[in-house]
């Protein structure tokens, strides 16, 4: 796990190392075990390092035959399968990283599908003028980059983009609506003018400092459901998740599992129980004197009956306050996440313990776990809708602009998921739409952030191309049953725990932020309404309403207005994060 960034410059001439070194030092956190730059020709590569797999002599950048330089950010779970076939004495050190190289040169980009991992990669060819960016299919690692008079930027976060000089801080007010309405931004395009992503699964060519081509590997398998009964894919399911697993306990250090209580991390818990012959150290949020679900007590129960060692973190409302100019700070993709918080704080306790986590992203996704998706298979007439339908300040009347143009790139990722796959179910299509953007633009840039702001790695095994071959295939009815979602993963479960109700409600991840943003109504609503980011958007007025106004929906629009006003104040304005929300927007 690392950070990476470079330039290709259009004139020919070298990348100013004083860039370089602009680039490395805004991404010191990603890496802070070492860090290592390539310079030829036209392009150089930086990197910063989070040692977690060949401790010794993985220190990047990596070599190969023909003038070949590779940096990457991630880890490569079929390194040693790949190593193996590819010819052991063709590597120089025993990085999971560095078979990229090897299939390149054998095969070209395309061999950069033969890659099963998460990864964010840069490839300079020197001999043929060439620069490959290239991202894992499920986008769970970050990579971003700039096009300009200067060349072509990229980097693993868009700020060290903006502190290097490559990009601006401009926004475009599209995507801030976007954002203050789905609590995301979809697509290529980011929220910020001059920064665009690697969209998941994608390679990009570069020769001379311009785009010259794009091919995208995806996530997801084609066609429809295969027709499995419960017995057949009860054992298909079994096997990848074991399988998937056991690849991503690899690691030359401890790791430890955040553990929710809920369906997709228990299921981890008793899969690493049983692959790592050790005692799994798991961590659990727990929200202590408020009105949501805990789920402290069911993780604890689960993690008695694997022998985990299990640590309770609580979040209080002094937390939310004190950390919520932190983690808006370190968004600088945002995500208006309220689970954000408590995440920020989990990885600083696991930090101080481990270097790496595995965690339950992508379980939802792969198994059908949201009510959206029971919506989506109903008719109209009674009650179904599409997909993000509704937007987070749609009752508020809040907003300038309100002609339902933020759903714009909701509607795309839905078409773009049916394209070419016309026998896909109502719910397959509805799962790809939300693993093309949702996925990747808001539960992984979370994880992404908070973990690697505290020099932690995150490990998904959901996302991984074998379970998702079973996951995404599974039979309809195998995933969603009456009101039940999950209805295989929760089978599975149940094997593993007997003495549990596998089959109960889902309870989901709350944090109280509506009680706790109501406690602080008067000057806070004040201080938001009256920030230029708010004010270019929203009509100030109603802004302090929708504050004032009690509900869940209320409460949801306050929190959407208020992180963006903090993240606007610090990532679009260039201001330090204070101490609280308040002590930081009362900046001037």
């Amino acid at each position: 796990m690392c950070g990476i960034a470079g330039l290709m410059r259009r004139e020919g001439q070298p990348p100013d190392p004083a860039v370089l070194a602009r680039l490395a030092g805004a991404l010191a956190h990603r890496g802070p075990d070492g860090s290592g730059t390539h310079i030829e020709a036209d392009t150089g590569l930086v990197q910063t390092r989070l040692a977690i797999i060949d401790l010794a002599t993985g220190d990047q950048p990596f070599y190969g035959p023909g003038r070949l330089a590779l940096v990457a950010n991630g880890e490569v779970y079929n390194y040693q399968a790949l190593r193996e076939a590819l010819g052991p004495e063709r590597f120089r050190t025993r990085s999971d990283c560095e078979p990229p190289l090897a299939l390149y040169a054998d095969e070209g980009e395309a061999g950069l599908d033969r890659l099963r991992g998460m990864y964010a990669l840069a490839l300079h060819d020197a001999a043929r003028g060439r620069l490959l960016l290239a991202r894992d299919p499920f986008g769970i690692k970050p990579l971003y980059y700039a096009e300009g008079a200067h060349g072509l930027a990229f980097a693993s976060e868009p700020q060290a983009l903006i502190d290097a000089g490559l990009a601006s801080r401009t926004l475009i007010s599209e995507k801030a609506v976007e954002l203050l309405q789905l609590q995301f931004t979809t697509g290529r395009q980011t929220i910020y003018r001059d920064i665009c992503r690697v969209l998941p699964g994608e390679t990009l060519v570069a020769q001379g400092g311009r785009i010259v081509s794009r091919r995208r590997r995806p996530a997801l398998p084609a066609g429809a459901p295969e027709p499995w009964d419960e017995a057949e894919a009860l054992s298909r399911l079994e096997q990848a998740l074991r399988e998937s697993v056991r690849l991503h306990l690899q690691s030359d250090v401890g790791y430890g599992l955040f553990l929710s209580g809920g369906i997709d991390s228990s299921l981890l818990l008793a899969l690493m129980a049983a692959e790592s012959g050790r005692p799994v150290q798991a961590y659990t949020a727990g929200f202590p004197g408020t009105g949501v679900h805990d789920e402290r007590a069911q993780a604890a129960a689960f993690a008695a009956e694997c022998g985990a060692v299990h640590r309770e973190v609580t979040f209080g409302e002094a937390d939310f306050w004190t950390l919520l100019p932190q983690a808006a700070a370190a968004l600088d993709d945002p995500a208006a996440d309220y689970a954000t918080l408590p995440t920020f704080k989990l990885a600083s306790v696991a930090a101080q313990e481990q270097k790496v986590v595995l965690s339950g992203e992508g379980g939802d996704e792969l198994f059908a776990g949201y009510g959206r998706y029971r919506k989506a298979l109903r008719p109209w007439w009674r009650g179904g809708r599409a997909l993000r339908s509704r937007g987070a300040l749609d009752r508020s009347g809040v907003l300038r602009l309100a002609d339902g143009s933020w759903r714009t790139g909701v509607g795309e990722a839905e078409a773009a998921a049916l394209a070419g796959n016309a026998g896909r179910s109502r719910l397959q299509v509805a799962q790809a739409a939300d693993c093309a953007d949702w996925l990747p633009n808001d539960l992984l840039i979370k994880l992404d952030r908070c973990l690697m702001a505290h020099g932690l790695e995150g490990r998904t095994p959901y996302l991984d191309p074998q379970v998702a071959g079973v996951a995404f295939r599974l039979p309809d009815g195998l995933k969603v049953r009456g009101r039940t979602g999950k209805w295989l993963q929760r089978k599975l479960l149940q094997q593993y725990f007997p003495r549990f109700d596998a089959f109960a409600p889902k309870r989901g991840f709350t944090v109280p932020v509506a009680e706790w943003i109501r406690a602080r109504d008067p000057v806070l609503a004040s201080l938001v309404a009256s920030q230029p980011g708010i004010a270019e958007l929203c009509h100030p007025g109603k802004v302090q309403a929708v504050f004032a106004a009690g509900g869940k929906h209320a409460g949801q629009a306050a929190w959407s207005l208020l992180f963006y006003a903090l993240w606007h104040h610090i990532h679009a304005l260039g201001r330090a994060p204070g101490p609280t929300p308040e002590e930081t927007l009362g900046q001037r």
